[in-house]
């Protein structure tokens, strides 16, 4: 198989956006707290899919918007809401994302998070437009003390929802574990979509080394650290809660163009192609793999010929000096076979197991290889997770057999 350049992405894009998005209502993002609702609920604001207008749309309280819009203040203060995230973790960054909110967008914004030891007890139920917080609400509110949690964004301006400005991308750099965040709004106005880019972070003292656990879902810290093409669907969905509601909601890249005019197959049924396409997950922990799941649901015209999973170990600094260098360095480690090449079946729930899947000892990072392109839903590796001694070892074993020399060990 022949490689491909990653292309470029442009650059105002931030680098967090290849993270995970911690907040989405299909991880469990809820909103807990709002003090207004009444033009749109806060809860629009977790939605996965994009935003959208309807010029004709309308409610007994006002223009009908998707997304969380207040209404126009005449009392003192300003709004703000809370959102517990579906999966606690690291922040990177925010996109709070303004579309088709012009003439009455949020002018300003901050956001504050806190690390909460218990899970508040109060939540929002059903269609709230027309509401506003009511005052037992805002007792019970008051027990978090959401006024003085960390700020994470001082207070910033937004820019209003058209095509082109829509997107506030806002930077974060905050080491700590983050279960909810607050965000507010001056002093009243709309907000579409609000995404929390970050990593899952998971407590892994609670998990004992016997246990079987997939090392590299959204829930347990996995992440998407690069890929070759992501043009329909971003290769983070495939570690994503439960299975996939559909084809949006996995890695799909674009069809190759060095597709062979005529296809041939080997006397394996596999496709005989020059190019492939990949994608590459840090784990949540270091493990070692004995079972994998490549889940193609929904994808029916369009899912890979086959795939294969290549696995290795990295070091944080080896990894950050990769993703530099678009995984093109001429330092890339030597990926050891996990899974061979397999032949893939459409809309199918792909298990291995046993002798189908290598022993490649502990891993930190994996390969998905599929050629020659397509879409895969979902992608589970289920491990034990090892101790970080074991895995250092690991690396320097496997760095006299490859060549690749990590720079700890230099």
């Amino acid at each position: 198989m022949a490689n491909r350049p990653v292309q470029k992405e442009t650059s105002r894009r931030p680098h967090f956006l290849q993270f995970n998005n911690l907040a989405c209502e299909t991880a469990g993002g809820k909103v807990i707290f709002a003090t207004d609702e009444w033009f749109a609920p806060a809860r629009n604001l977790l939605k996965r899919d994009p935003p959208e207008f309807i010029a004709t749309a309308f409610t007994e309280y006002g223009k009908w918007m998707d997304g969380w819009e207040t209404r126009r203040k005449r009392i003192p203060g300003h709004d703000w809401c809370i959102i517990q995230l579906g999966v606690p973790g690291i922040i990177h960054g925010f996109d709070v994302d303004t579309s088709f909110f012009t003439g009455n967008y949020a002018p300003y914004t901050s956001i504050q998070a806190a690390c909460l030891d218990q899970m508040p007890s109060f939540t929002l139920e059903g269609d709230r437009t027309g509401m506003a917080a009511s005052p037992s609400q805002f007792k019970a509110v008051e027990q978090l003390n959401s006024d003085s949690w960390e700020e994470l964004v001082p207070i910033t301006k937004l820019k209003p929802g058209y095509s082109e400005s829509c997107h506030n991308y806002l930077n974060v750099t905050y080491p700590h574990r983050v279960t909810h965040i607050r965000i507010n709004i001056y002093p009243d106005g709309g907000i579409a979509r609000l995404k929390v880019y970050g990593i899952g972070k998971k407590d892994w003292s609670t998990v004992s080394s016997q246990d079987l656990v997939d090392l590299v879902a959204l829930v347990n810290g996995g992440v998407c650290v690069g890929y070759s093409d992501a043009h329909f669907g971003h290769p983070c969905n495939m570690i994503g809660i439960g299975r996939a509601d559909n084809m949006g909601d996995g890695w799909e890249s674009a069809r190759r163009l060095d597709r062979p005019k005529v296809l041939k197959v080997d006397e394996k049924g596999i496709l005989q192609v020059p190019g492939f396409e990949w994608a590459i997950l840090r784990l949540g922990h270091p493990g070692i793999i004995s079972k994998i799941e490549v889940d193609t649901n929904h994808f029916k015209g369009n899912f890979p010929d086959s795939c294969q999973i290549e696995a290795c170990c990295l070091t944080p600094d080896e990894e950050n000096n990769l993703i530099r260098n678009q995984w093109c360095s001429d330092k890339t480690p030597k990926w050891r076979i996990l899974l061979p090449p397999h032949k893939l079946k459409a809309h199918h729930r792909h298990m291995f197991s046993g002798e189908s899947v290598v022993q490649c000892g502990p891993v930190t990072h994996v390969r998905l290889v599929i050629a020659p392109d397509g879409g895969v839903s979902r992608l589970r590796l289920w491990g034990r997770p090892v101790s970080n001694n074991m895995t250092l070892y690991h690396v320097f074993v496997n760095s006299f057999k490859t060549g690749f020399i990590p720079n700890m060990f230099k």
